[in-house]
C-alpha cells in the first residue's frame, strides 16, 4: 500500500467513528435493510416471522422443446432450497426445502435440492405436464404448480 490509500483508509476509519460518536448506528436489522432488488431475507439476520413461501415457474424454454428436451426454470421465494431433512431442519430459518417432481400423474416421483433448473430428456412427442411440488424438510407441500407443454414430433436427421 502507498501511503496515498493508507491515508485514505485513516480518513474513512476518523469518519466511521465520528459518525458512531454523534449517535449514529451501523447496526443491520431485517427493518432496515432496502428491498430493492427483492432478494429473499438474508441468512446472517435473525427473523421474527417469515412472509409464505412459494414456488415460481417459467413455462420451458421452447428451443430445447423442439429437440425433444425440457428445461424448466423456477424460484423459490421466500424458502431456500437445500439437502437437509427431518425435524430439526423445520426449526431453521430462513425456511429451508425441496422439491418433488412428478411427470404425467405417473404413480412416482424424484425429489430435487439443488436449486438448479429441471431437466427432463426422453419424453415421447405429445402433450406433457410436470407437476413442481414445494416442500419443506419432512416432506410437507407447502406449494405447487403445473407446466403443461407439448414436445412437437422430433424431425428425422436427414
Amino acid at each position: 500500500m502507498n501511503s496515498g490509500t493508507i491515508s485514505s483508509l485513516y480518513i474513512l476509519l476518523g469518519i466511521l467513528f465520528a459518525a458512531l460518536a454523534v449517535g449514529g448506528s451501523l447496526a443491520i436489522s431485517e427493518t432496515n435493510l432496502p428491498n430493492v432488488m427483492n432478494f429473499n431475507p438474508p441468512p446472517v439476520i435473525p427473523l421474527k416471522e417469515q412472509p409464505p413461501a412459494n414456488i415460481v415457474v417459467d413455462a420451458p424454454l421452447p428451443e430445447q422443446l423442439k429437440m425433444g428436451y425440457v428445461v424448466i426454470r423456477y424460484k423459490a421465494e421466500n424458502l431456500r432450497i437445500l439437502p437437509v431433512f427431518g425435524r430439526d431442519a423445520l426449526k431453521i430459518l430462513p425456511r429451508i426445502g425441496h422439491l418433488h417432481i412428478t411427470i404425467d400423474d405417473l404413480p412416482w416421483h424424484w425429489l430435487d435440492a439443488s436449486g438448479e433448473p429441471i431437466s427432463i430428456r426422453g419424453l415421447p412427442p405429445g402433450p406433457h405436464k410436470v407437476l413442481l411440488e414445494l416442500e419443506d424438510p419432512i416432506h410437507k407441500v407447502i406449494d405447487s404448480k403445473i407446466v403443461d407443454f407439448e414436445i412437437p414430433p422430433l424431425s428425422s436427421p436427414k
